[in-house]
């Protein structure tokens, strides 16, 4: 019994000093993210000799290195093409790894190039793996100075990677220096190149506020070199930035030149869809200045009336519809229910029967309004043969046939 009673107090005392023990060591934290393969720092037989730079190879080395890696490459990618991604990159990886021993301009494209191959393979770690290693190349490039071409190459290299990785953010930073850069070698043909790359990124993220002040630019440049294509084309990408922000002033300005500019060049189908979103830019301005409305009406009609000369008769059915809600919410009734005439003529000549009975049902509408039930009633009939031929809204016309046949009788 005795013997029982020392076994059972050890036993307590030992669990007792293991509790203790274990509270006071706190659990380690498991990494967050496995450290990353293109910084192992073993010796690779191809390059046995660690450099101490990491850059001073000579030149007998570099002449069996660059075409080593090159067959890695393609050894990888004949892994990929077989089901084996996991081997795959970790063959690249091992290439990228080497590749840092080239410069970094060398280890930037190879990046890149890897990079977009995770990407697509939908390979986050990987992805994130050669983002970090971007970024350090990055640093280094920003603390060291070199000549402005290696600079510029550089650079350039850093943001096409990054747009592989997708990384907008970082992609424009790296540009960013490139465009630094070449404002001050002040060359207009590189400027251009870097500023639409620039801006087509913000677009392709749909960072439109970003993108405006980057296609104004560009804008101002084909302006004063006289080259009216790109005029137009940085027109038309900023009116559907300005479009896409709710801007209406900025979106009417540019309207307006691009207007001008199919005028002066006799290019009127271009025409009636520019006066509609320049109608539209004055109907949303005209909410703080009602004076504005008169330019909305004016520009309607324009649409309306370039569409009918040019027989396109949808568009100047859509303008008609834009200038008859107009007309509505203005309490024009009159004017609404003459463009409302007209829209059936236009449907008409466009052999649009769903519209020509949406037109008549507009026109009942319009008469109900004004308390003329008989021509009310006349407009909803022909609205019924109409839907009748199509199958669709037969008893809403009938319901409003008999509504108004039964309240005359």
């Amino acid at each position: 019994m005795l013997r029982r009673l020392i076994v059972i107090v050890t036993a307590a005392i030992l669990f007792n000093s293991s509790l203790t023990l274990a509270e006071s060591k706190k659990p380690i934290a498991p990494d967050k993210f496995p450290p990353s393969p293109l910084e192992i720092t073993t010796p690779d037989p191809l390059l046995p000799r660690l450099p101490k730079d990491k850059q001073s190879l000579t030149l007998e080395e570099r002449q069996k290195l660059e075409p080593a890696l090159d067959a890695l490459n393609q050894e990888a990618a004949a892994k990929l093409q077989a089901g084996e991604q996991v081997a795959a990159f970790e063959i690249w990886n091992r290439e990228l790894r080497l590749r840092r021993f080239l410069g970094s301009l060398a280890e930037v494209q190879a990046l890149s190039r890897v990079g977009a191959i995770a990407w697509k393979e939908n390979d986050s770690p990987e992805v994130q793996y050669i983002t970090q290693r971007l970024q350090a190349i990055q640093k280094q490039a920003e603390s060291q100075k070199t000549t402005a071409k290696i600079d510029l190459e550089l650079w350039r290299s850093l943001g096409e990677a990054y747009q592989n990785v997708r990384s907008p953010k970082l992609a424009v930073e790296a540009y960013n220096q490139v465009l630094l850069m070449v404002r001050q070698q002040k060359n207009p043909i590189a400027l251009v190149e870097i500023l639409k790359t620039i801006g087509e990124i913000h677009l392709s993220w749909f960072d439109y506020r970003k993108a405006a002040p980057i296609y104004e630019e560009l804008l101002g440049l084909a302006t004063s070199q006289g080259e009216r294509v790109n005029e137009v084309t940085y027109l038309q990408r900023l009116a559907d930035i300005y479009e896409q922000t709710n801007q209406p002033q900025q979106s009417l300005n540019v309207l307006n030149k691009l207007a001008n500019i199919y005028v002066n060049e006799n290019n009127l189908t271009e025409i009636p869809q520019l006066k509609l979103a320049i109608a539209s830019d004055y109907e949303s301005l005209a909410k703080k200045d009602p004076n504005l409305l008169l330019e909305a009406f004016k520009n309607y009609q324009e649409a309306y009336t370039t569409a009918w000369q040019l027989q396109e008769y949808v568009r100047a059915g859509e303008a008609l519809q834009k200038l008859i809600a107009l007309y509505r919410s203005q309490g024009q009734t009159d004017e609404a229910l003459q463009a409302s005439q007209i829209l059936v003529q236009t449907q008409t000549q466009a052999a649009n029967f769903y519209g020509m009975m949406q037109a008549y049902d507009q026109i009942g509408q319009l008469y109900l309004e004004r308390k003329e039930f008989p021509q009310a009633l006349t407009a909803f009939k022909k609205g019924l043969e109409l839907a009748q031929q199509l199958k669709y809204e037969e008893a809403y016309f009938t319901g409003k046939i008999e509504k108004l046949s039964k309240a005359n009788l």
